[in-house]
């Protein structure tokens, strides 16, 4: 009888139940994330339209005002100090992100994720319109850019460590570092969405940068409030396994967990006979901090994510400035970076899965990304070909650990073995990663605000030199990894490994 069947029924009908619940929450987070990141983006792509080369612009007629250098730049960013401001705009989001963070995570953990992800989008939605409303107000003063900058850095704090903490209930560890590699790209696909939306209003009405994106977000809010699943166990479905007995991890293990894992099936059940309130009571703030690995991948993340945010906001600037492109095109043409993020991502998560080494994997993409970072400041700009190359693989080496970090590892640190199967440590551990690495998301476009009038040259070494201080940090897991690969037994030291 089941021969009969259409071809296509038959290949819905050979997944599981649960296998379609675990894949419709993968694509329901995804498009969340997509498009808190699509809303983040407009900022980027308006300021080579905010502050212009007016010399080579045909003035209107009827235009008032006697200024011929600056007629066609938005007060206030019209002043030689516009790169100052639009640091100052760009860090209104991110030091709040980086400082709601930290609260974030404990929030997560204690609010239903469905409400807590619903209110964080539709709040972004409504101070992303906002910020459109300054081209048809006509408002020129920089405190008002600030303010609802600073205001959807806070909410959209709500993001990330609820997408993660949802994905890593609904996921188990076998796979996680692909599955969250190719999750993860929508990073990169907001990115490449809003600065493709926004640049289709940039030049002619730029107030719909913004206002577009933000009914984005605000619907997908809508949507996230009537579809989204928390956990399995919620509907019915088998919760993931976390821990398998036949997995290497030369990086989290520890003496206290060790006999937990590889232990029998009797054991295993004494263990989960436990009371359920030590699986369930949310872990503190300094407890997180105590897991193995999650300081030395938090401050590494902090670098790292230095880079890959200066280039967020201030790549299609740069793009302009040297390669002389409209806003539109440097654009258009800073989505390249994206492109190679997603790849970047994939690889990563690929490669870490196979060989176990989370920490090694993240190690040698940076060390090959300083280089790279080097030879595009010098040779990027020669052609189209060497641009459109240059940009796909710096997007590939500088993105590939951010995302590795940001997803597998905050998942695998997050349900640690020492936690003793408490399952409510994920988002807290998600939002200390984050949350430092967004101290170095501030910190980047700052510095890039800051040193960019002494030359570009200046903000490419400071670059390099975060690609390499996050290289370092992770030496000591790495040398860790390393050991395990070669049989050595690593020492342990229980849940307060250093």
């Amino acid at each position: 009888m089941r021969s009969s069947l259409a071809p296509g029924i038959r290949l819905i009908t050979s997944f599981s139940r649960d296998s379609w619940y675990r894949g419709f929450t993968l694509f329901l987070t995804f498009l969340f994330y997509t498009s808190y990141h699509l809303s983040r983006k407009p900022i980027s792509i308006i300021k080579s339209q905010l502050h212009r080369n007016c010399s080579t612009l045909i003035r209107p007629p009827n235009l008032n005002g006697t200024d011929n250098e600056t007629w066609c730049d938005w007060v206030p960013f019209d002043q030689d100090n516009y790169k100052t401001l639009f640091g100052a705009v760009d860090n209104s989001f991110l030091v709040a992100y980086a400082i709601g963070m930290f609260f974030s995570g404990i929030f997560g953990e204690r609010v239903p994720l469905r409400y807590y992800l619903t209110i964080g989008m539709l709040l972004s939605g409504l101070f992303t319109c906002l910020l459109g409303l300054g081209f048809y107000l006509n408002i020129h003063s920089i405190w008002y850019y600030a303010f609802f900058q600073a205001m959807n850095g806070l909410v959209q704090t709500t993001g990330w460590p609820a997408v993660v903490a949802c994905v890593g209930n609904w996921f188990g560890k076998g796979k996680r570092g692909f599955i969250m590699g190719v999750w993860n790209s929508h990073t990169s696909v907001g990115n490449i969405l809003g600065s493709l939306i926004a640049g289709v209003f940039v030049s002619s009405d730029w107030g719909m940068s913004f206002i577009v994106p933000g009914i984005i977000i605000a619907s997908t809010g809508v949507l996230c409030f009537f579809f989204l699943v928390e956990k399995p166990e919620d509907i019915g479905c088998s919760p993931p396994q976390h821990h398998e007995d036949n997995e290497k991890e030369p990086l989290l293990q520890n003496s206290s967990s060790n006999e937990e894992i590889f232990s029998s099936p009797g054991q295993s059940n004494s263990i989960s006979s436990e009371p359920a309130e030590e699986h369930t009571k949310a872990i503190s703030f300094c407890g997180a901090l105590r897991i193995p690995g999650v300081m030395e991948f938090s401050l590494c993340l902090l670098f790292a994510k230095l880079v890959s945010y200066t280039f967020l906001y201030w790549l299609p600037l740069y793009i302009a400035n040297v390669a002389h492109f409209d806003p539109k095109e440097a654009g258009d043409m800073s989505t390249l970076f994206d492109v190679g993020g997603i790849v970047g991502g994939i690889v990563a998560g690929l490669v870490s899965d196979q060989t176990g080494g989370r920490a090694s994997t993240c190690c040698v993409m940076l060390i090959l990304a300083a280089p790279m970072l080097f030879l595009y400041n010098h040779i990027g700009q020669h052609s189209l070909a060497t641009t459109i190359g240059m940009l796909l693989v710096c997007g590939a080496l500088v993105n590939g650990p951010y995302a590795l970090i940001t997803t597998a590892v905050s998942a695998d640190l997050g349900t640690h073995e020492s936690l003793r199967g408490n399952s409510r440590a994920l988002s807290t551990v998600t939002a200390i990663i984050d949350g430092t690495g967004s101290i170095g998301a501030a910190l980047g476009p700052l510095l890039a605000g800051l040193i960019s009038p002494t030359g570009w040259n200046n903000v490419f070494f400071m670059l390099i030199t975060a690609d390499i201080l996050a290289c370092l940090l992770l030496s000591r897991l790495v040398y860790k990894e390393v050991r395990g690969w070669c049989g050595h037994s690593p020492r342990h030291r229980g849940f307060k490994e250093i």
